[in-house]
């Protein structure tokens, strides 16, 4: 229940920080705000604030934390794993209205952006420069770099061009007490400790990002991509593997098993190969004679690992179109089911075929349908968990389901996240990867910026006390359920 006794106060001290205009109160103004992509989880806020100015958003942070009020900074509220989720008789500091692009120098290839700049905006700016912005989530037409930066997002060129981390150079922020700082800097290295990469992917968890400077890459001159069909998903797993151990670095490297495919093909329309059990999109680019010897040397590795027909795109509207369906797959989960659940992890690539087939048998005991999409070329998991939301044991069953998948992942020589972060989706699951000792160490990090605990908590570190509960559930072979949150 709304604590309107503390939202008053809250609301009579951030009258002082922003123009009116710029807070949120009213709760037809502030449910827009309860949740992130993760819809299954939600939490109004007592207020909204969108500030304008580096000023503003300093002077919001002091008061927080002066009033020892919880602040959730939020970007597009693309996030999947509930990382934007406000907390509970908490504030939710938007940065939608930092939405400049500050400089952009085609000669050092950089270009220094406000948090709120969408990542696609990015690359459509430094078009007439021949350069773009490497990382290319699946959101990007409306994730902001911000969110970015928050999760280290990749997207399906990351094997090639690395995640967020390996393509910002500088980060300024504002610690809760409104203090500025710089991480990094615009040269290829700084001095001290590596403490941007800290921030990246800290989840907002330890500072608000104010402003940040990124790598742009000169646009290939030519790409081409190959559209690999198996007739056996282990197959396909086994193929990527093969690719790699032969020194081959696709620039991307994306499977499909069958259920994605059908599910994908009658909405995206990308002539994809509805007989085959698993699809692999395999993309080369760079000068046309790069391209045509690494397309033939895939070629040969892709017939070798069992493929059974290989379609090479003739020109840039198929290499498009073959993208387009594994980039549209989530909104064509909406075409044919209530709701869906998209899971984020991350296993060693020799290990991809022993997973999927492990979530066809989890498909049975669960009886829910999964169809997958990843990065194949990390061995970044995206199963979808198809549900209804109106029925909760459906939903129950999905999030069990979800939680399987992410402890096989651990199991199997992996991690819980590859890209969508921990946030409050895989509290349970850090429990189980990381020890009480490397827990302490991550709360370590977290008191270092943030001494209060008011920057996003309860999210990406479950406390001893959560994990030892989940613990005994295990035990008696119950799950702890997503709302059961604290803070540390």
């Amino acid at each position: 229940m709304m604590d309107t006794e503390l939202q008053s106060r809250i609301l009579q001290a951030l009258n002082a920080s922003v123009p009116r205009h710029a807070l949120l109160y009213q709760p037809e103004d502030t449910r827009p705000y309860e949740c992130d992509g993760l819809s299954i989880l939600r939490q109004v806020p007592l207020a909204v604030v969108l500030p304008e100015t580096h000023e503003q958003v300093a002077a919001v942070l002091r008061t927080c934390a002066e009033l020892g009020v919880p602040v959730t900074a939020r970007g597009a509220g693309t996030s999947l794993s509930g990382g934007a989720m406000p907390s509970a008789n908490g504030v939710v500091l938007g940065m939608a209205k930092f939405n400049r692009l500050l400089k952009l120098d085609p000669y050092a290839r950089t270009a220094t952006v406000q948090p709120g700049v969408r990542n696609l905006a990015i690359s459509e700016a430094a078009a007439p420069y021949g350069l773009y912005y490497a990382p290319d989530p699946s959101s990007q037409i409306a994730c902001t770099i911000g969110g970015n930066i928050a999760e280290n997002s990749g997207g399906v060129h990351c094997l090639k061009y690395g995640l967020t981390v390996h393509n910002v150079l500088q980060i300024k922020a504002l610690t809760l007490q409104g203090e500025e700082i710089v991480l990094g800097s615009e040269g290829l290295d700084s001095p001290g400790l590596d403490l941007m990469a800290l921030m990246i992917g800290s989840e907002g968890m330890l500072a608000v990002v104010t402003e940040v400077t990124v790598k742009l890459v000169p646009k290939p001159k030519l790409a081409r991509c190959i559209m690999a069909s198996f007739a056996d998903i282990e197959q396909a797993g086994n193929a990527v593997a093969a690719l790699i151990a032969a020194g081959i670095i696709p620039a991307g490297l994306e499977m499909m098993d069958q259920p994605a495919v059908h599910m994908v093909e009658p909405f995206a329309k990308a002539g994809y190969d509805l007989q085959a059990a698993a699809i692999l999109l395999c993309e080369s680019d760079g000068t046309p004679e790069e391209v045509a010897e690494e397309i033939e040397l895939m070629s040969q590795v892709l017939r070798a690992s069992g493929a059974t027909r290989l379609q090479v795109s003739q020109n840039e509207a198929e290499r498009l179109k073959f993208w387009a369906g594994r980039k549209n797959a989530f909104p064509a989960a909406g075409r044919v089911s209530p709701a869906y659940y998209c899971m984020d992890g991350t296993i060693p690539r020799k290990r991809l075929g022993e997973m999927l087939k492990a979530i066809q048998a989890m498909e049975q005991k669960y009886g829910l349908r999964c169809p997958n999409v990843f990065h194949a070329g990390d061995g970044n998991l995206h199963p979808l968990i198809l549900f209804d939301d109106n029925d909760p044991d459906s939903l129950q069953r999905a999030e069990d389901f979800g939680a399987e998948i992410l402890e096989l992942c651990v199991a199997l020589g992996g991690t819980v996240t590859g890209e969508h972060g921990v946030g409050v989706e895989k509290l349970n699951q850090m429990c189980v990867q990381f020890n009480e000792h490397e827990r302490e160490q991550f709360f370590g990090v977290k008191r270092a910026f943030d001494p209060l605990g008011l920057l996003n908590p309860d999210k990406g570190i479950p406390s001893l006390h959560r994990c030892a509960e989940y613990g005994r559930m295990k035990v008696i072979g119950g799950q702890l359920p997503f709302q059961n949150l604290e803070r540390y």
